[in-house]
Parts: C-alpha cells; sequence; structure tokens
C-alpha cells in the first residue's frame, strides 16, 4: 500500500531529485502545473529545493506518496503570510505518478492535505487547475466548489494560453463555526 507522510524541509532536500522526476513526468504528460516543456530535470530539482526553507518554517506544507521507496505522489498546502488570511491556504502541485493513477492515489493525497489543513485551524481551502482537465472531476467528486473561470490564464506545458477553473472547499477545524470548543 501507498503511504502518504508529511515532509520535513531537509527532508524535502533529499526527495528533491525524485520529485523533479515526478514533476517532468507530469509536465512532460500535458499538465503544466506552473511549468513549461521541456522542463530540466535539474531546474525541477532546484525548485524544490527553494521550498525547503518554507516547508522547515510551517508556510508550505508537502505530502509524498512512497511506494516503498519511491515517490509516488505529491500534494501542497501553502499558506498566506497575511493576517488576515491566516484561515485559509492553498493546495498546490497535486500530482501522482502516471503509472499510479487511477487507484484513487490522488483523492488519498488531497483528503491528506484537507485533513491536516482543518487540524491546523485553516478553515477555507482554494485552488486552480486548468479547465476541461482530468482534475476537474476529482476535485467536484470530493466535495469542492467552482467559483469562476478566467480565460487564458496559465500556459500549458506547450506555453498555449487556457482557462483556468478556480475552485473552494469549506474545511472544519479548530476554531471553524460549529467545531467543537
Amino acid at each position: 500500500m501507498t503511504e502518504i507522510v508529511p515532509v520535513t524541509g531537509p527532508e524535502l532536500v533529499t526527495y528533491a531529485d525524485e520529485l523533479a522526476a515526478l514533476l517532468v513526468d507530469t509536465v512532460n504528460g500535458g499538465s503544466s502545473v506552473g511549468f513549461l516543456a521541456p522542463l530540466d530535470r535539474g531546474e525541477a530539482a532546484a525548485w524544490w529545493r527553494e521550498r525547503a526553507a518554507s516547508v522547515e518554517a510551517g508556510h508550505h506544507l508537502v505530502w509524498l506518496a512512497r511506494d516503498g521507496e519511491r515517490v509516488a505522489g505529491t500534494i501542497g498546502l501553502v499558506r498566506p503570510p497575511l493576517p488576515n488570511a491566516r484561515h485559509r491556504a492553498e493546495v498546490a502541485k497535486l500530482m501522482v505518478r502516471p503509472s499510479a493513477r487511477g487507484q484513487g492515489l490522488g483523492r488519498r493525497l488531497l483528503t491528506a492535505a484537507e485533513e491536516a489543513a482543518a487540524a491546523s485551524g485553516v478553515t477555507l481551502l482554494i485552488l486552480d487547475t486548468e479547465s476541461g482537465s482530468p482534475a476537474e472531476h476529482l476535485y467536484r467528486s470530493a466535495g469542492w466548489t467552482e467559483c469562476g473561470s478566467i480565460p487564458d490564464y496559465a500556459g500549458d506545458p506547450a506555453g498555449v494560453l487556457k482557462p483556468t477553473t478556480f475552485y473552494y472547499k469549506t474545511v472544519s477545524g479548530p476554531g471553524a463555526p460549529g467545531a467543537a470548543q
């Protein structure tokens, strides 16, 4: 069974090369997740390593799905630094290795992030994805609410501008309306 675990900043550095391979596979497979193809693996590893300090500070949370010692997927939560935004976080970089897709791993990663967010007091999650992408089915079926689309918001891996759809989900947590005090 694939294990989903949170990682520390130093662990993120340790896994940077494997995460880079996952990121490159994801971009080459047609999902930009913020990057253009062809994505250099060294550039992808550097991007992950650059997140380590933010992970260590607790501003960026990252989980790995490990199948044995191999990284099969990842998801992140980014917490805004502003005092009036401490109740929310953005889901970022949900990726599953192509060979592990279709087995519920994306849903398990999303659930892990949602549960951790609620446990930490986050009550509102947001995310965006390319309109019409397979990811939209996952988010809708997991109870996320579409709140709008912006045309030409981001480029696909080839740099072609595509519309992006934004979603939100309210999660329960300490301090949330209706939460046990």
